[in-house]
């Protein structure tokens, strides 16, 4: 499994010989502009939630790739209204797709589209694949109902948002690492506005000083599971 971080909440996913994007938002990223939305290669685009800072690119990468809009109801079905490819899901659903089991779990948010339409309940995605497992919690706030993953998947990889103000910050995300049952995270969602800047320094030594490893990646750097 191919991780890809293309900035804010971004990442894409290689898996089984698929390509899976999550909350596109590149184009309108200054810090991403060296990205080029249109060799993105997607036979899936996961969605946690409708704000555009997660969902500004999706009907680019769709026209260009031809992938199914993978998210919860409402807003899988905002993108089947304008005509493209989707699988709706809700919170406790899983669906067995070509690449790997995938799960939809509660987050802690708010969802709305830029126009005002309103993008049903926010949520998260656990996604086994056939050697590696792990959990894009989307935006959120630290939940109790975390716990409850580590009690049907082990986990390799958790990514959290950290930038605090919209969602949780460093404190919470290492206790949501301690709830899920993951030490390798993944951090997203930090550094894009003002209100999220972080000190990467000091972050990367309180997961550490935890006994855990927060990855903060480049945009378009990738790791491998």
């Amino acid at each position: 499994m191919k991780i890809t971080f293309y900035g804010h909440a971004c990442i894409g996913i290689e898996v089984s010989g698929k390509h899976i994007i999550v909350d596109p938002f590149i184009t309108a990223n200054e810090k991403a502009k060296h990205i080029n939305i249109n060799d993105l290669k997607a036979d899936y685009i996961l969605l946690t939630h409708a704000h555009s800072d997660h969902t500004l690119d999706v009907e680019a990468i769709a026209k260009n790739t031809d992938a199914v809009i993978v998210s919860g109801y409402e807003t899988a079905v905002y993108f089947a209204n304008k005509g493209f490819k989707y699988h709706p899901m809700n919170h406790g659903g899983s669906w067995q797709f070509d690449f790997g089991k995938v799960k939809y779990v509660a987050a802690v948010h708010s969802s709305s589209f830029a126009d005002g339409t309103y993008g049903g309940n926010p949520g998260g995605f656990v996604i086994e694949g056939e050697h590696k497992n792990i959990y894009i919690s989307g935006d959120t706030a630290l939940t109790m109902d975390m716990k409850l993953i580590p009690m049907r998947t082990k986990l390799d990889l958790a990514v959290f948002p950290i930038g605090s103000n919209f969602t949780m910050d460093i404190e919470d995300a290492i206790i949501a690492s301690d709830f899920v049952d993951c030490d390798k995270i993944l951090g997203c969602h930090y550094d894009t506005f003002g209100f999220i800047v972080i000190n990467h320094e000091e972050a990367k030594k309180k997961f550490f000083d935890a006994g855990k490893d927060l990855m903060l990646l480049d945009i378009g750097e990738s790791i491998s599971l």
